[in-house]
Parts: structure tokens; C-alpha cells; sequence
């Protein structure tokens, strides 16, 4: 059974820093490429940063400069740094393959509230 267990959420104030981490279990994440998804109250999800199996990184502008991902093939798991976090990075994270499974496979994510 596929599993995508995303921790490391909290509140932080602006300009403050977290590092989310993804376990996957049921796949081997060495053979696809990784993402960093989000969902803001009322929006769409969205892809905030990806890593391919050969480590080539892409962000969404709005994350570039300060979001890094990075993956552990051995460990099975996906990371993301968050530094100088604003409050429109409030939002449900998400890790998934780029492209996403489908619906059934996203995990409950881990929330992240940006706040003074």
C-alpha cells in the first residue's frame, strides 16, 4: 500500500524557518521524480517544488530563494527547508510524485501557519 507521511509543520513567525520531511512506504522513491505540493484555505493545490531523480531541482517562483528540497533514496524520504517563511506560505503540505499519483494516494499532509 502506497503511503506518503508528511511531519515537521508549526507555527512560525514571519521570517522564521521549518524543514518538513515525507516518509514514503510502498514505493521506492529512487525511481520517480518528487514534489512538495500545497494548499492554501481556498485555493487549488499547488506545485511548490520538485526534484528529479537525478537531484535536478525546480521551485515556484514564489518559494524560490527560500525552499530547498531534497530527497534520501536510501532512507525512502523527501525533505523541504523553509527559510524567511511569510504568511502567504500558511497552507496544507503535501508530498507526492511529480506528476501526482491520483486522488487516493495523497497523505493528510502537515500544516504550516506563518503568523505574528
Amino acid at each position: 500500500q502506497v503511503q506518503f507521511v508528511e511531519s515537521g509543520g508549526g507555527l512560525v513567525q514571519p521570517g522564521g524557518s521549518l524543514r518538513l520531511s515525507c516518509a514514503a512506504s510502498g514505493i521506492m522513491i529512487r525511481i520517480y521524480a518528487m514534489g512538495w505540493y500545497r494548499q492554501a484555505p481556498g485555493k487549488q493545490r499547488e506545485l511548490v517544488a520538485s526534484i528529479t531523480t537525478g537531484g535536478r531541482t525546480k521551485y515556484a517562483d514564489s518559494v524560490k530563494d527560500r525552499f530547498t528540497i531534497s530527497r534520501d533514496n536510501e532512507k525512502n524520504t523527501v525533505a523541504l527547508q523553509m527559510n524567511s517563511l511569510k504568511p502567504e506560505d500558511t497552507a496544507a503540505y503535501y508530498c507526492n510524485p511529480n506528476p501526482p499519483f491520483g486522488m487516493d494516494y495523497w497523505g493528510k499532509g502537515t500544516l504550516v501557519t506563518v503568523s505574528s
